[in-house]
């Protein structure tokens, strides 16, 4: 598969070999013409488990004494964390799967002490991973070595809030619920919603682009973040902190930075714009059959509930089975078992003509014979109760046992495909289920087992992988790279894409100290 891609790329003149054997991009500018023979490698052997391949680089120092006394400094001996309880927490990702080893966690109260910790690491060659909540599912912020934990944390202000434009600014650290219930307070709601919300920091959302269930509505952040304030490797202060809607002076860096998971650079602060709250919230449950009435009713909710369609979520029967049978106190609203059940929730201005509206549309789908079985919330007790169920299959599936996750995007009519192939491949060696943001063509397909295991991670990957590249959908919607899915870039990329944002990363970050073996091949960056 390798050599094909390369024999076809070189046929359309992209790629020139060198006399090493090796290849070189034709990119006429000195920061991005580069030999990408080790691109090309990788990417021949993009199959392979990302933790197998990886080794420490050894052009980066190993923390040392005076390091410590360094930070300690700057920051304070409090924010200069050595504990090793503290730090068991700190080098574990939220699942459970990926584990580093750092020996320092720094805790930096602003601005400025962020660009001092990097300035001095950079000039050390001493890797950084930026943390914030640890909720990421890819590894993508935990160390994968001895990498220095830069929490923010402690950078948790709201800077200033707006209640004409609806613009907040705050701090990178602060915790995505604890700014929903500020804006509650004002009117207002958070443009993202996700099910971690109670951990996660605002910073991290913007570094990994996160998605949630609000986007089919207001978009992804690329669109309602208006400007951040980032701290490059180097420890310069990149201002582009802007609240602005319309502003077409010269290139719009802070896109580079949103979704970069901390590569590029270290966000810590963000202008976002918020939405007005609406008054009217309506919640259904709903269930069907099959899959194909999953697609009908979405294209319907489409036209029929149009611009108060808020959300428009699925799972599938093993994933409620499996909240079912983990978690306490939740019950399937429906009294009917079906194979897929969907969540849809309707904000607008008008109570009662908006839930005259939905009730009209179940209604019409029981007709049409998309639905088998419904229920609209009554209030909000219930409408959390029905959320609960969505938002708690992760947890769910951390009881069940190891799970294998994948965060896909794929056209809508494909989605189930992958999941019923995929039972067909593994029987019963593991339990899959799908389940995600219909609206926004995203599937979190997951693998449930007793165990992790080779076996049954050589029969899903590159299987996933092959399947969702087969069918032009992308390896990752909203969980981002990190270390997991690095090395299978190009499963979703093509070559000279995955150069030219090397080229970026060896620009903004020339020792490559920010967050090393993430988001693009590591083997980039080993010399």
């Amino acid at each position: 598969m390798g050599l094909g891609f390369v024999n076809h790329y070189k046929s359309k003149g992209k790629l020139f070999e060198l006399s090493d054997g090796n290849y070189k991009t034709e990119l006429h500018h000195p920061c991005i013409s580069r030999n990408v023979g080790m691109l090309l490698q990788q990417y021949k052997c993009f199959g392979s488990s990302a933790a197998s391949l990886i080794q420490r680089n050894p052009l980066f120092s190993s923390l040392d004494s005076k390091d410590v006394s360094y930070f300690k400094e700057i920051l304070g001996e409090k924010n200069v964390v050595e504990d090793k309880e503290r730090l068991e927490t700190a080098n574990t990702d939220w699942m459970h799967k990926y584990k580093g080893s750092s020996k320092l966690m720094l805790l930096p109260k602003n601005t400025q002490e962020v660009s001092q910790i990097l300035e001095y690491c950079d000039s050390r060659r001493l890797a950084v991973v930026p943390q914030g909540g640890n909720t990421g599912l890819v590894g993508g912020s935990v160390p994968v070595f001895d990498e220095v934990i830069v929490n923010v944390g402690l950078m948790n202000k709201i800077l200033s809030f707006d209640e004409v434009s609806g613009v907040l600014v705050c701090e990178a650290g602060c915790i995505l619920e604890n700014l929903a219930t500020f804006l509650d307070t004002k009117g207002f709601i958070m443009p993202l919603d996700l099910g971690a919300k109670g951990s996660c920091h605002i910073g991290g959302n913007v570094s990994t682009n996160a998605g949630g269930l609000r986007l089919i509505r207001y978009g992804s952040l690329h669109g309602t973040v208006l400007g951040l304030e980032a701290v490059t490797a180097n420890g310069n202060v990149l201002d582009m902190l802007g609240t602005l809607r319309k502003d077409n002076t010269g290139y719009d860096l802070k896109h580079l930075f949103i979704g970069s998971e901390g590569s590029l650079g270290i966000v810590t602060k963000v202008s976002i714009l918020t939405q007005p709250k609406l008054s009217s919230v309506n919640l259904a449950f709903i269930a069907c059959k099959d899959y194909l009435s999953c697609q009908k009713l979405l294209v319907e909710a489409k036209r029929n509930l149009g611009e108060i369609l808020s959300a428009f979520e699925f799972l599938d029967n093993n994933s409620m089975d499996l909240v079912l049978n983990h978690l306490d106190g939740v019950r399937n609203p429906v009294s009917s078992s079906e194979n897929f059940y969907i969540l849809i929730e309707t904000t607008g201005s008008d109570e009662t003509n908006d839930r005259e509206k939905l009730e009209a549309f179940l209604l019409k789908s029981l007709e049409k014979g998309l639905v088998s079985d419904g229920v609209i919330a009554q209030d909000i007790n219930q409408a959390s109760s029905f959320w609960r169920i969505r938002e708690g299959i992760t947890e769910a599936l951390q009881k069940a046992g190891a799970v294998y996750k994948y965060d896909l995007s794929l056209p809508v009519e494909e989605i189930y495909n992958i999941v019923n192939d995929l039972r067909g491949r593994l029987g019963d060696l593991a339990n899959v289920m799908g389940y995600g943001h219909l609206g926004d063509g995203n599937l979190h397909l997951n693998i449930s087992a007793a165990e992790y295991n080779d076996k049954l991670l050589g029969l899903i990957e590159p299987y996933v992988y092959e399947w969702t590249s087969k069918h032009r959908g992308s390896i990752s919607a909203e969980h981002g790279l990190g270390v997991m899915k690095a090395n299978e870039i190009f499963y979703s990329k093509s070559p000279e894409t995955v150069a030219l944002m090397a080229s970026i990363k060896k620009l903004l970050d020339p020792k490559g100290i920010l967050n090393p073996y993430k988001v693009l091949p590591h083997s980039l960056f080993s010399n």
